[in-house]
C-alpha cells in the first residue's frame, strides 16, 4: 500500500512539474506561441495547459475511430495536437503531407530523440530504431539482400513448410473436431514461427507440427512470451499520460519498467547465444555458412566491410530483434482482419477461389498431387485478385494504423499547417483509409476491385503516400514482398479446401499496440469447403 502512495504521489508531482514548465516557457519573454494554422472544429479546441488531454481520455477505448472522425472534419485533414508538457505536434491524413515528410523533406523528419530512446531498450540501435549514419549502414546491407531472389525463394520455402506442415493440419483437426480456434492467435504463432526461421533459421515451434495433438505452443515459449511482453511494454511507454514518467519508472525498477527490463534481457539473451552459435559454425567451416537466413546474410556482410569483434554483436542483434518484431505481428495482424472481413463477403471468397483454381490448372501437368506443394513465386504473383483482396484490408485496417516523426526545422507542410523544430509530425494510415476526399464516397467499404485495372484485372499499385501501409520513401518497407509472399500463400492454401467462419456476428475490439490487433482475438470455426 505503501508503494502504491509513492507512486501515485511521484505521478502527481511530475504533473504538477509538467504545468508548471509549460506556464513558464508560455510566459518567458521573448518566447513565441508556435503559429497556429488549424483551424478547430467544435469539441476539438485544446484546453489552457492540458491541450487535448481530455479528448483522448475521453476516447481512448477507440482512440483511431475518433482520430479518423477529428480529421474528417477539418478541412486539410490535418490538425495540431497539444499534449501536456508542452509536447506538440501535426497529425494528417493528407496524401500530400505524408509525401512531403516522408520523401520530399526526409532528413527534416526522422525519428527522432524521443522514439529512438522509448524503444531503446529493447531495439537499440537495429533498422528501426536509428537515424543517420547508423540507419543508412544497415539499410544499405538489408536493401541489398532483399532485393536476391535467393532470399525471397528461401521465404517462400519457409512460408510453404509451415503452411503444409503445421498450419493447415492444425485447421483440419479442427474441422474434423468441431472446436473453436482463436484464429489471431494462430496465426500470431505462425507469424513467429516463420519469422525466426527467416531470421535466426530458428524454429520455436509455437504451432505444433504435423501429427500433433497438442495446440499450444510446442517449445521455447520461454522466448516468445518475453519477446511480445517486451513489444508490448515498450509501446506502453508511448501511451503514458505525463511524457517522461517511465523514466522515473525504470530508475526505480518497477512496475512495467521491471518486467520490460527482464523481458528485454531474456530476448537479448537468446540472440546473443544464436549469434554466438552461429560464429563457431562458420568457424568449423572455414568461415562457410550453409544458413540462408537474415542473420548470416547480415553477418557475412558484416564481416566483409569491417571484421568483427565481440561487441559488434550488440548491433548484430539490435538488427536482427528490429526484423523479428517487423515480422511478427504484422502479418497476423493484416490476415486477422482480413478473414473477419472475408467472413461477410462470400462473393469476395468466391473470386478468390476461382483465381486459385485458375492459377492450378495453368500449372504443368506431370505435378503430382499439386495441393500438397503449395505455389511458387510466379503463381503468386499471377494472384492478382488474391493481392487487391489483401490490400484492401490492409488499406481500412492497416497493421500499423499510426506512426510519428520528428520535426528537425521549422517547416510548412504542403497544406499550410506550420510545424516547429522540436515538434512531432504523425500520419495517421487509420484514417487515412477512410477519407473520401482521398478515396471517393466509398471509403469505408471493403471493395478490392478499386485496386484492379478495369481493362485486364491486373493489380494497380497507385501512390504509396495515398497507401502507406509498408511506408514509403527511403523509408518504404523492404519485407513487403515477403510480406505477401506470406500472406497470399496462406489465403490461397486455406481457401482453397477450408471455408474460415467467424463466431457468430463478433464486432471485434481494436486494441492498438505496435499494431493495430483484436483486443478479444477472432473467434472462428473451420469446416471442409462446400463451394
Amino acid at each position: 500500500m505503501a508503494a502504491l502512495w509513492f507512486v501515485q504521489f511521484l505521478l502527481l508531482a511530475v504533473s504538477a512539474f509538467w504545468v508548471l514548465r509549460t506556464w513558464i516557457t508560455r510566459r518567458r519573454p521573448g518566447k513565441k506561441a508556435p503559429r497556429q494554422t488549424t483551424t478547430y472544429p467544435p469539441g476539438l479546441e485544446p484546453y489552457p495547459l492540458i491541450g487535448h488531454l481530455p479528448q483522448l481520455m475521453a476516447n481512448r477505448h477507440r482512440v483511431l475511430d475518433w482520430m479518423a472522425e477529428a480529421l474528417a472534419r477539418t478541412p486539410t485533414c490535418t490538425f495540431v495536437i497539444h499534449r501536456p508538457g508542452g509536447l506538440r505536434g501535426a497529425i494528417t491524413a493528407n496524401p500530400a503531407n505524408v509525401e512531403h515528410i516522408l520523401r520530399d523533406s526526409f532528413d527534416n523528419y526522422p525519428k527522432g530523440p524521443r522514439v529512438l530512446s522509448l524503444m531503446h531498450d529493447f531495439l537499440g540501435r537495429g533498422i528501426f530504431n536509428s537515424d543517420g549514419d547508423d540507419w543508412r549502414a544497415q539499410r544499405k546491407v538489408a536493401s541489398h539482400e532483399f532485393n536476391t531472389r535467393s532470399l525471397r525463394s528461401f521465404v517462400a520455402r519457409c512460408v510453404r513448410d509451415e503452411l503444409h506442415g503445421r498450419l493447415l493440419p492444425l485447421l483440419r483437426r479442427a474441422a474434423a473436431s468441431g472446436a473453436e480456434l482463436d484464429l489471431q492467435n494462430v496465426l500470431e504463432r505462425f507469424a513467429f514461427d516463420n519469422i525466426c526461421r527467416v531470421a535466426f533459421d530458428y524454429d520455436p515451434r509455437q504451432l505444433p507440427a504435423d501429427g500433433d495433438v497438442d495446440t499450444a505452443p510446442a517449445a521455447d515459449g520461454s522466448f516468445a512470451g518475453a519477446f511480445r511482453d517486451a513489444a508490448y511494454l515498450s509501446v506502453g511507454r508511448f501511451r503514458c499520460a505525463v511524457p517522461g514518467f517511465w523514466k522515473i519508472k525504470k530508475a526505480l525498477n518497477v512496475g512495467s519498467e521491471r518486467r520490460l527490463r527482464e523481458s528485454a534481457a531474456a530476448v537479448h539473451g537468446f540472440a546473443d547465444r544464436i549469434i554466438r552459435s552461429r560464429r563457431k559454425e562458420m568457424l568449423l567451416r572455414d568461415g562457410i555458412d550453409k544458413h540462408d537466413d537474415l542473420l548470416s546474410r547480415f553477418m557475412a556482410s558484416h564481416d566483409q566491410d569491417v571484421g568483427y569483434s565481440e561487441s559488434d554483436e550488440v548491433p548484430l542483434r539490435d538488427v536482427v530483434t528490429s526484423f523479428l518484431l517487423a515480422g511478427r505481428e504484422t502479418t497476423s495482424s493484416a490476415l486477422t482482419w482480413f478473414f473477419w472481413l472475408l467472413s461477410s463477403r462470400p462473393d469476395v471468397r468466391r473470386r478468390i477461389r476461382d483465381e486459385v483454381a485458375a492459377v492450378r490448372s495453368r500449372r504443368a501437368h506431370g505435378v503430382v498431387d499439386s495441393a500438397a506443394v503449395g505455389f511458387d513465386l510466379d503463381e503468386l504473383r499471377e494472384m492478382h485478385y488474391v493481392h487487391a483482396a489483401i490490400t484492401e484490408s490492409m488499406r481500412l485496417y492497416p497493421p500499423v494504423p499510426a506512426n510519428s516523426l520528428h520535426v528537425v526545422a521549422d517547416d510548412v507542410l504542403p497544406d499550410g499547417t506550420a510545424v516547429q523544430a522540436g515538434w512531432f509530425v504523425g500520419y495517421n494510415l487509420y484514417a487515412m483509409g477512410r477519407m473520401e476526399s482521398v478515396w471517393g464516397e466509398d471509403a469505408r467499404e471493403y471493395r478490392p476491385e478499386r485496386w484492379l485495372n478495369p481493362a485486364d484485372g491486373a493489380f494497380q499499385p497507385g501512390s504509396p503516400f495515398r497507401f502507406a501501409a509498408f511506408h514509403a520513401g527511403p523509408r518504404l518497407c523492404l519485407g513487403k514482398e515477403m510480406a505477401y509472399i506470406q500472406m497470399k500463400s496462406i489465403v490461397a492454401g486455406v481457401l482453397e479446401e477450408l471455408d474460415v467462419a467467424v463466431y457468430g456476428a463478433y464486432r471485434p475490439r481494436q486494441l492498438p499496440s505496435l499494431t493495430l490487433r483484436m483486443a478479444d482475438g477472432l473467434p472462428v470455426t473451420v469446416k471442409p469447403r462446400w463451394d
